[in-house]
């Protein structure tokens, strides 16, 4: 795992003792807003995997060529930019520049504080000649000030007089080349990896307004195909008793704000750079420069040290309602919180955007949002912070017009949105792992009705929220169809026995796509129908004014919820009766079982190994499907099925995706495999801290930190809202003293602990709860904590499922399955004749 001594454990830190200029450690030590995020490269500004300042939306747009085209394939991609590069303030002693690589370095240490939101790095290097300096640097994105960043250079030459000179830089990385570049000339091309960026060849950055103005620096530009535009504005404050003057340089592509100090030996020399970014999708850039200004003099009007202040306060407020701690085990502790400033960084500022899956904190994925959010993201933005829940969603109602036009070109009513995007639009060039997730529809109408359950904002709900319902709704409609089963050929006549069936989707699991009848789509698209039918009714019964406006703006049709409850009840669930399991889809059983545990390690992840053909010839799964669905819709599965569900699923998942240990974890505590469910929870929690998918150089990623505070809340402590009722079931791991954690419920603050022997529950502010603990029911006011004893901790069941439940298992036709590795089949050699 982690090693301790470059990473020592603290609970509130994340602490570097060793210098590199690795990826990984790029991405750990990125501080960002959920607007803008500038990734942890060193303010010397040279080696680095890729120099990176992001900001939430700023993209470009390409034409995708597809080798075979099709109507309806997406056709402009979508790539996030490297935005203008303020982080470099270069230090030369003697005319020498600093390189930590080569340099003798006698101190190092590099932190970032989870309390104050501060990276600082503190070196100690000497120079050939004997002089020693001793360099401190710190940097802050404002979560206050969206548009924001700081950062402070403070360096002391101890024992001699040397001249010494700062270079403080922006720089267009994005269109630059060599040590400019976002990557250094002479790395080697990645292999293959659909996780990465696309590169973009031309000029992405189009200059505009440059310009210095004392202190000063601006660059601005336009995004050649976008039309996106940009500006950066970087202020300098430098404070010292030593002698110095200042040099400048602007260019398009640079600008340089040098200092050239005589320093005196201990006489120490403080620059701080405050920098303003914003963006826009079309106000000219000199507008942008402008906004720039006005944020760097409220910034000076009130003062840095104000700034970092302000920073520390936010997040007193943050953890006040956000912190989960987990009694005794400081190494968890420290993992859990980075992992919960992470959403926080990737979600706090986006204000209206969504959050992508790397958040601002790397290029992976191209920056484009997912489901992530919704299904893995929006739980805790909803039970800690629902502002912020609330712009998430605004992001999906902006998304609207756009989800239309794509159903019609897909053929369907209603809206479809896209599977991964920036704008709006669909970007996804491979439709059968992309576009055919159809689910993503529900998973959207999911987190509304989670908001709106959670936090009792019907406002939201009938002034647009319920836009995203029933279009999600019709679209279902259009795409499912009715079908007589069996039954009716053999009931009697007019029994009218039919099933709902969708088919030509792809769940979750990636490795099994454009299937019929998928349990997953199915269990939510129900949810979704009976959800936008609830709503309609609700909205008509209650509000009549808000109502017609609904209806104005949806062209809701007279019957049209009736026809969504029908389709809900009439849903086709499959279901194996000789297996006892739900199917993943209607031919999932039909294949053949990939044996995992024979499988190299050398050829996993799979997704990068073989043929997509190959795989889905075969019953394996990137990640958690049925499973899932049995989590987010668990109050429709008995505690018998969730438990053969769990057992037949979880040897054939691969946890290639970084979303399947979260929901794996939560189903194992449930069912009982509480050892097993805590090894899948410590692989979620260091999926970037340990790089487990060696791809965290890449960026964070966010959704497996937001499943994080899932397994914790929802996994060992055991909270579910199933139909608006909160209630919890502990599963507290055993070597685990304590683990608790607020929750902010229908406007109500509660603290929830739980130890072996008992829960809490107390009721900090707002108005009393009602809950249940293992269905019986209590009711927590501020006055009164609720203290309910535990027998235990849920069922215990020891190992985990395997392979070995394959042995003698039939299939409903009565053919027998058996388990094996793809293998590469020697051709047969062609025999000369002799003749």
């Amino acid at each position: 795992m982690i090693d301790r001594d470059r990473f020592p454990v603290d609970p509130w830190r994340l602490i570097d003792t060793h210098y590199s200029e690795e990826g990984v450690g790029e991405t750990l030590f990125s501080v960002g807003n959920g607007y803008l995020g500038l990734r942890g490269n060193h303010i010397e500004g040279r080696g680095a995997q890729e120099h990176g300042t992001f900001i939430n939306g700023l993209h470009e747009t390409w034409p995708i060529r597809h080798a075979e085209q099709a109507y309806g394939f997406a056709e402009v991609g979508q790539t996030i930019v490297n935005a203008p590069d303020a982080k470099v303030m270069r230090v030369y002693v003697d005319d020498e520049p600093i390189s930590l690589d080569d340099a003798d370095v006698r101190e190092y240490r590099r932190t970032l504080d989870l309390r104050t939101g501060v990276l600082e790095r503190h070196v100690v290097w000497e120079t050939p000649s004997g002089k020693r300096v001793r360099m401190r640097d710190e940097r802050i994105v404002s979560f206050e000030e969206r548009h924001l960043a700081v950062l402070r250079l403070e360096v002391v030459v101890e024992n001699a007089d040397a001249p010494v000179t700062i270079s403080c830089q922006l720089l267009n990385r994005q269109d630059g080349a060599g040590v400019y570049a976002g990557t250094p000339i002479g790395t080697k091309a990645a292999a293959f990896d659909p996780r990465k960026a696309e590169k973009i060849a031309d000029r992405v950055l189009e200059p505009a307004e440059h310009w210095q103005d004392g202190l000063r620096s601006a660059l601005s530009y336009r995004v050649a195909d976008s039309g996106m535009t940009v500006a950066v504005v970087a202020d300098h404050v430098v404070e010292t008793e030593n002698e110095y003057n200042a040099r400048t340089l602007v260019e398009p592509d640079i600008a340089k704000n040098v200092f050239r100090v005589q320093a005196k030996a201990g006489v120490p020399i403080t620059v701080t750079k405050l920098v303003s970014y914003h963006t826009s999708r079309g106000v000219p850039p000199r507008e942008l420069v402008d906004r720039c200004r006005r944020s760097l003099d409220r910034a000076a009007d009130e003062g840095v040290e104000t700034v970092f202040q302000r920073q520390r306060a936010w997040l007193d407020a943050f953890w006040e309602r956000s912190d989960v701690q987990i009694g005794g085990r400081d190494d968890l502790q420290q993992a859990t919180r980075w992992c919960l400033f992470q959403l926080a960084q990737a979600s706090a500022r986006a204000d209206g955007a969504g959050v992508p899956a790397k958040g601002v904190s790397g290029s992976g994925y191209s920056g484009h949002y997912f489901w992530d959010t919704e299904i893995y993201v929006l739980p805790f933005l909803t039970y800690t912070t629902p502002r912020w829940a609330y712009n998430a969603l605004r992001a999906r109602v902006k998304m609207l017009p756009a989800a239309r036009r794509r159903a019609a070109q897909l053929n369907e009513a209603g809206a479809l949105f896209p599977w991964r995007t920036i704008n709006g639009e669909e970007a996804s060039a491979y439709y059968a792992a992309g576009t055919a997730q159809y689910h993503i529809n529900a998973d959207i109408s999911f987190a509304l009705g989670k908001y709106v359950r959670a936090t009792g904002d019907e406002e939201f709900l009938r002034r647009e929220g319920a836009d995203i319902a029933i279009e999600t709704a019709r679209l279902w409609a259009t795409l499912g169809f009715w079908r007589a089963s069996r039954l009716v050929e053999e009931a009697d006549a007019g029994d009218g026995i039919e099933t709902f069936h969708i088919h030509g989707v792809t769940g979750p699991d990636e490795y099994t796509t454009v299937v019929n009848d998928n349990l997953y789509t199915n269990v939510m698209a129900r949810y979704n129908l009976r959800y936008a039918a609830k709503i309609v009714r609700e909205i008509k019964e209650s509000h009549p004014e808000d109502y017609v406006k609904l209806v104005d703006r949806t062209g809701l049709g007279v019957g049209e919820a009736e026809a969504w409850d029908r389709a809900a009840e009439a849903m086709y669930i499959p279901y194996s009766e000789g297996l006892g399991i739900h199917p993943q889809d209607s031919l999932f059983l039909e294949r053949e079982v990939w044996d995992l545990a024979n499988t190299p390690a050398e050829q996993r992840p799979l997704l990068l190994h073989f043929h997509p053909l190959v795989i889905y010839r075969f019953q394996v799964l990137k990640q958690a499907d049925v499973v899932l669905a049995l989590f987010l819709q668990g109050n429709h599965f008995s505690p018998e099925e969730k438990k053969a569900d769990f057992d037949y699923y979880d040897p054939l998942t691969t946890g290639d995706s970084t979303l399947s240990a979260v929901v794996q974890s939560i189903l194992a505590a449930e069912v009982g495999y509480q050892d097993l469910a805590q090894r899948y929870f410590e692989q979620s929690l260091f999926v970037d801290l340990h790089d487990l998918h060696h791809n965290a150089a890449d960026g964070v990623h966010v959704a497996s930190a937001g499943g994080v505070w899932t397994a914790l809340v929802c996994g060992f402590g055991g909270m579910r809202d199933y139909a608006g009722d909160l209630s919890f079931d502990p599963r507290l791991p055993a070597d685990w003293p304590s683990l608790s954690f607020p929750l902010q419920w229908q406007g109500s603050t509660l603290h929830v602990s739980v130890t072996k022997d008992e829960l809490r529950v107390q009721v900090r502010s707002g108005p009393p709860v009602p809950f249940s603990v293992r269905d019986t029911a209590y009711f927590a006011t501020v006055e009164d904590e609720v203290v309910v004893p535990l027998a235990d901790q849920g069922p215990l069941i020891p190992g985990r499922p395997t392979l070995r439940q394959f042995a003698d298992a039939r299939r409903d036709d009565g053919t027998r399955m058996s388990a094996s590795v793809p293998v590469i089949t020697t051709a047969i050699p062609v025999i000369e004749s002799t003749d």
